[in-house]
């Protein structure tokens, strides 16, 4: 499983070899840390829970879980997966350990990739900006220019969960699948990402390889 924690830096521009021009999303991808494995005998499910960024302070039950790993990270993610192991220089699959680094170059160039992130926060919207409703007339009089219309019939006499209304926009889960990865630099831990990646900048996203 190739999977690291990244921030989000920005978006840059970058030529392919057929020579077009591609927007890229450049993620400072790890080095992250192994802070703790979980198999089915234990825990009833295989994952791998990675580490990453460094914490000015940290709780004593979050120092004592990332003892072993002798890691401070700032966040913890699980990652989970039937098989949990990276390729070593020999091409031969060996499995992780807590307290292992994994870095930028667990991905090559051409790998897919699905990137889960928090989107931009939009605060308070109404209902043509957070679901793309239509304004109403504003000749003859009509007074009905961006109100919502509708809200439900007067029987059952309330309004139904789920009702498309005025509220906070943004803020939510998002995951984008089938990105490929066109740039990935080992030493300044860097990848590039082709195509837009939920967040704002300096944002933590996921970054998970698909197996294809």
């Amino acid at each position: 499983m190739k999977a690291l924690l990244a921030t989000k830096l920005g978006m840059t521009q970058l030529f392919d070899e057929k020579g077009r021009l591609n927007s890229v999303t450049l993620l400072e991808a790890g080095p992250c840390v192994v802070t703790q494995l979980k198999d089915e005998s234990t825990d009833g499910y295989q994952a791998v829970q990675l580490g990453f960024g460094t914490a000015k302070k940290i709780a004593k039950p979050q120092a004592g879980h990332m003892k072993k790993a002798k890691a401070t990270s700032k966040h913890l993610v699980e990652f989970r997966n039937s098989a949990v192991a990276t390729d070593d220089n020999e091409g031969e699959t060996s499995s992780l350990s807590i307290g292992d680094t994994i870095a930028a170059d667990v991905f090559t160039v051409g790998d897919m990739v699905q990137v889960v992130g928090i989107s931009k926060g939009k605060g308070f919207a109404g209902t043509i900006k957070r679901h793309n409703f239509a304004r109403g007339p504003k000749t003859h009089g009509s007074h009905n220019y961006r109100a919502p219309g509708s809200i439900g019939a007067g029987y059952p006499q309330h309004v139904f969960k789920g009702q498309k209304m005025a509220g906070r926009m943004g803020g939510d889960t998002i995951t984008v699948k089938n990105l490929m990865v066109v740039l990935v630099d080992a030493k300044k831990n860097i990848i590039g990402i082709k195509g837009a990646v939920p967040g704002p900048k300096k944002g933590l996203v996921r970054v998970q390889g698909i197996q294809q």
